[in-house]
């Protein structure tokens, strides 16, 4: 089973932040695959399907960003899931926004969901989509600006970026990670 975590904090008050890019990854592969992302379990808004003939899981974890770990370890211990067919979906301030990195192992880069998750998972082995939002400006805040909202010459970029993501997720489905990568980093 291909399980696909997007990385975000609960709540209205986060939904349409920097850090949650990655929820909004999940709300559109659930969109896109008619799978509804709202059983809670494993500390998470979970939703499960079959896409192409394989079966899917797409989690939200509830747990906030910095605990992210805690859910992906209670999804790995209760479907005896595998990490290597986890692809995480996370915000990346040193991608430019409306880019879109992936890769399959490295540290947590100070991203403390990614800490997370290496800390519950003992390993930075693990396939990654790094979803753009770009740096603060010079002696911004880094806390105040990846819970701040996008601006409005940034929707579009967002919206594209959201939807490369997905199409590179679908293609990881029926395809090697490392074929997925060499198709989908420019």
């Amino acid at each position: 089973m291909k399980w696909i975590v997007g990385l975000g904090n609960p709540g209205s008050k986060y939904e349409s932040t920097r850090h949650n890019v990655g929820f909004m990854v999940i709300d559109e592969l659930s969109r896109r695959w008619s799978i509804p992302v709202s059983q809670s379990k494993c500390r998470a808004l979970l939703g499960d399907g079959h896409v192409a003939g394989q079966k899917v899981a797409l989690l939200k974890p509830m747990t906030y960003m910095n605990l992210s770990g805690e859910s992906v370890r209670a999804f790995l211990d209760y479907y005896k899931a595998d990490l290597s067919e986890a692809i995480i979906v996370y915000d990346d301030l040193d991608t430019q926004i409306g880019r879109i990195r992936l890769r399959y192992q490295g540290s947590a880069g100070g991203h403390n969901g990614i800490k997370s998750i290496i800390a519950h998972t003992g390993t930075q082995i693990f396939n990654r989509v790094r979803m753009g939002i770009s740096r603060p400006e010079p002696g911004g805040d880094i806390a105040d600006y990846v819970l701040s909202g996008f601006a409005k010459s940034e929707r579009e970029p967002l919206s594209e970026m959201i939807g490369y993501a997905c199409e590179a997720i679908e293609h990881a489905l029926g395809h090697p990670w490392e074929s997925t990568m060499g198709k989908f980093n420019r």
